[in-house]
């Protein structure tokens, strides 16, 4: 009698492995051939059936579906809410507490002022036009500089093209925050830029090299200093050399003065690198040490 009535239990078990498949063929199968009474079994062999769209009403959950068709166990897809309080309890934490103050619990945060800077070849100008298309919240100060032009770039976009004469006459009349001379020519970040966006309120960003970030991690103490890096120096080199924007002499000091700019990390406080082919994530990187900046108390309650 036992080994009949374990035969019947598994022809019933085949059968409904028959239906399931003309059912949804698609559907994997997840033990459904053992006999089972639990409603999540059942449950989840519907949801099975409904992901794929072969149920016998031939339906499918699509965007804005909140519940099942008739027959079907019910779905609620809707997002939680916030419930509401009580009218009557709210009046009388006010009459015991007094009116309740609105104002935001944490003060707004600082303007913050961004230094991002690192050797030549590591990917610099590419890590802030990535970091523009994405945060349009941010003030990109476009630095100055008396070196020719180079074929692409675009005055006021890429830099502030000045000649020499007039360079060290903004210099003489203090309007850089900061400068260098870089390779033999000058570079700078015009403070008026600087100052107009803090006024305002709105994050600001240099790109400047580590002379620059030096100078003005010295006048901007709280500023937020980013050193951007290649894999290896392998890499940095060739990237250097596939760029082709200097004759070789010049490239070989570029290429030794980089070796000395990696040596200045440890004056930094963050490190991020650009690897080959994964910039989106060094900008992810970088956009979140901005806003992990901005959620400091310090910057928020001074």
């Amino acid at each position: 009698m036992a080994h009949r009535a374990l035969g019947r239990c598994a022809m019933r078990s085949a059968f409904r492995c028959v239906r399931r498949a003309r059912c949804c063929p698609d559907a994997p199968m997840l033990d459904s051939c053992e006999p089972s009474t639990s409603s999540s079994s059942r449950n989840l062999a519907w949801l099975q059936c409904a992901a794929v769209g072969k149920s016998s009403q031939s339906w499918r959950l699509t965007p804005g579906t909140t519940s099942a068709p008739k027959g079907y166990p019910s779905l609620d897809l809707k997002p939680p809410t916030q419930p509401l309080p009580d009218p009557e309890i709210m009046k009388h934490v006010e009459a015991s507490l007094g009116q309740l103050d609105a104002k935001p619990l944490a003060p707004a945060p600082r303007p913050v002022v961004v230094v991002i800077s690192g050797p030549s070849g590591v990917g610099k100008d590419a890590v802030l036009t990535r970091l523009k298309e994405q945060r349009e919240d941010l003030y990109f100060v476009v630095t100055a500089t008396s070196r020719p032009k180079r074929p692409g770039e675009v005055e006021g976009r890429d830099y502030f093209f000045v000649g020499r004469e007039r360079f060290e006459q903004w210099i003489a009349e203090g309007m850089l925050l900061e400068h260098a001379l870089v390779y033999g020519e000058y570079k700078g970040i015009p403070r008026q830029q600087v100052d107009a966006a803090l006024a305002a309120g709105t994050d600001v960003v240099l790109r400047i090299d580590v002379q620059g970030a030096a100078t003005v991690k010295r006048l901007i103490p709280d500023c937020v200093s980013i050193f951007v890096t290649a894999d290896s120096e392998d890499v940095l080199v060739r990237r250097l050399v596939a760029r082709k924007t200097e004759p070789l002499d010049k490239l070989l000091v570029r290429v030794t003065t980089a070796r000395q700019e990696n040596d200045h990390i440890p004056n930094f406080d963050y490190v991020v690198v650009n690897r080959d082919g994964e910039l989106d994530d060094c900008v992810r990187q970088v956009s979140g040490i901005i806003e992990a900046e901005k959620a400091r108390v310090s910057r928020r309650l001074q």
